[in-house]
């Protein structure tokens, strides 16, 4: 059962933001340090990627692991109104799948940032993600990234 009244719920819920979230701010602004420019939420893209390197034919997805569904710490299926979260997060899911087939099949390389690389128990070190992304972007032969606080 919920705890909290369904009219604080749903104002907690609209607050939530789907582009420009504090993860996704900290890699974009860790990328351009070293040199990165990028675009943001191309629309004409699938999925709206978070972040675009045309010069790398490359997406990134900086994902929340509990809208995303990511088998880690940070997800865990809320108490209550579990068909619909179970149904929305399945859904999810689906379309996550559709966006990187879509992207990969226009040329597209495609790297996924969980939330849980950069906070929570098993977070690695950012300069170690940074890192990582950049090599995956330098090298052109490599198509799929994914970092995580886990291995997947």
């Amino acid at each position: 059962m919920d705890n909290i009244a369904a009219l604080r719920r749903s104002e907690n819920m609209r607050r939530i933001r789907s582009k420009n979230t504090k993860p996704e701010i900290m890699v974009r602004k860790g990328l351009h340090a070293r040199g990165y420019r990028y675009k943001l939420h191309v629309n004409d893209l699938p999925g709206k990627p978070d972040l675009v390197f045309p010069k790398y034919s490359a997406v990134i997805f900086i994902n929340g692991c509990f809208w995303h569904g990511h088998n880690c710490h940070l997800f865990r299926l809320p108490k209550s109104n579990v068909d619909f979260w179970k149904n929305k997060i399945s859904r999810n899911k689906e379309l996550d799948e559709q966006h990187l087939n879509q992207l990969a099949s226009m040329g597209w390389r495609v790297g996924i940032v969980w939330e849980c690389s950069l906070k929570g128990k098993t977070k690695i070190g950012f300069e170690s993600l940074l890192d990582a992304i950049e090599s995956w972007l330098k090298q052109s032969g490599e198509n799929e990234l994914s970092l995580s606080g886990i291995e997947t």
